[in-house]
């Protein structure tokens, strides 16, 4: 039993956020390379944009074995670490792999650490934005055209989507594990009660506190890593249906969490998620099905058995309407949900290592 609760908080730890991970000696160099200031989709700018990246593996001669990764809701440059390295499906000795850190993470400029618009005063930002920086930073720093592989989970998912149809030409392979093409009324709901859950708290302060709001974000942590990433059979299989264990489990899970991630980082990015819309792709006029049919790029889906998160059924019907993608569910029939696609354990690990690397053999 003991070894089930140090596993699901070593998944957790997967899904936390920049300033969660001490840089360790071995680790790739943390990097940043600036845009200035950066305009937005909506017309707002950020001033003194800088977007955060690490890279693995040697940029070949063509620039054609490029693998760009986006990083999840409240996740990093770390956030796929378990699909990275020497024999796993992204390995550094075949590929050049880019880790983007997402706008709002607090590594790429974010509320938190952005002098000029620091805290709530930070402009509304989306999805679309993110995939842009990313753009600009393949193409400007690196000088890509073509991307062989982009890839994510959760949100990262998301903007693997938003890649296929912001950049149709230029996207040959999308890895989307666990994503939702449009965020929708359940996620809305899911992440406006986290948000509620620090917003609330006395100390939050309209987002003016000097430190963070610890009563709404241990709640915050209860909703997320307690409830919407798990699934009722992974939480009554590993405490076998032992009440009490459950919930010291869970005081434990808050204490230890509840300082991942700036308060402000995370009312902002959640709300970049739960709207996110692939139908708002320009050009389409709203039209979801038709962005979807219009992604050229070859797909993989991996999906969560039982996430309540991001729902199998919506991943599945994103692969549906897709012409040339492939729905596959991680580990089945372990109903893992959400975590599922954190590296969480060794079969979810070799189940996305194994889909991965076998879709990677007919890349192109």
């Amino acid at each position: 039993m003991q070894r089930k609760f140090i596993l699901i908080v070593v998944a957790l730890l997967f899904l936390l956020p920049a300033h969660s991970f001490a840089h360790n000696p071995g680790d790739a160099e943390h990097q940043l390379y600036s845009l200035g200031d950066f305009k937005l989709v909506n017309g707002e700018v950020i001033k003194d944009f800088s977007i955060s990246y690490v890279t693995h593996g040697t940029l070949n001669q063509n620039k054609d074995n490029v693998i760009l990764m986006a990083s999840s809701l409240a996740g990093n440059h770390h956030r796929i670490d378990y699909l990275i390295g020497k024999g796993k499906a992204y390995d550094p000795d075949k590929y050049f792999i880019i880790c983007t850190d997402a706008i709002g993470n607090g590594l790429t400029t974010s509320p938190s650490n952005s002098k000029s618009q620091p805290g709530m005063t930070f402009p509304s930002y989306s999805i679309q934005d993110m995939v842009n920086s990313q753009h600009r930073l393949v193409t400007e720093k690196f000088g890509i055209t073509k991307l062989l592989v982009v890839t994510g989970a959760s949100m990262g998912g998301m903007q693997s989507l938003q890649w296929g149809a912001s950049y149709p030409d230029m996207v040959r392979n999308i890895v989307a594990i666990i994503p939702l093409g449009k965020g929708g009324p359940w996620m809305k709901f899911q992440c406006e009660a986290m948000r509620r859950a620090i917003m609330l708290d006395p100390a939050w302060n309209n987002g003016n506190y000097t430190s963070q709001p610890e009563k709404g974000m241990k709640l915050w942590a209860t909703l997320l890593f307690g409830l919407s990433v798990n699934t009722p059979q992974a939480i009554n299989e590993n405490f076998n249906g032992d009440t009490q264990k459950a919930l010291e489990w869970l005081a434990q899970n808050d204490e230890r969490l509840w300082k991942a991630i700036d308060a402000n980082d995370f009312i902002t990015q959640s709300k970049a998620c739960d709207s996110f819309d692939l139908g708002q792709t320009p050009g389409f006029d709203g039209d979801y099905l038709k962005v979807l049919a219009s992604i050229k790029a070859r797909t993989l889906i991996l999906s969560g058995s039982g996430d309540l998160l991001c729902p199998e059924d919506e991943a599945k019907f994103v692969a549906y309407h897709m012409p040339n993608a492939t729905f596959k569910l991680i580990a089945p029939p372990r109903q893992r949900g959400h975590l599922s696609g954190a590296g969480a354990t060794v079969p979810e690990v070799n189940s996305q290592n194994e889909e991965t690397a076998k879709f990677l053999e007919k890349a192109q």
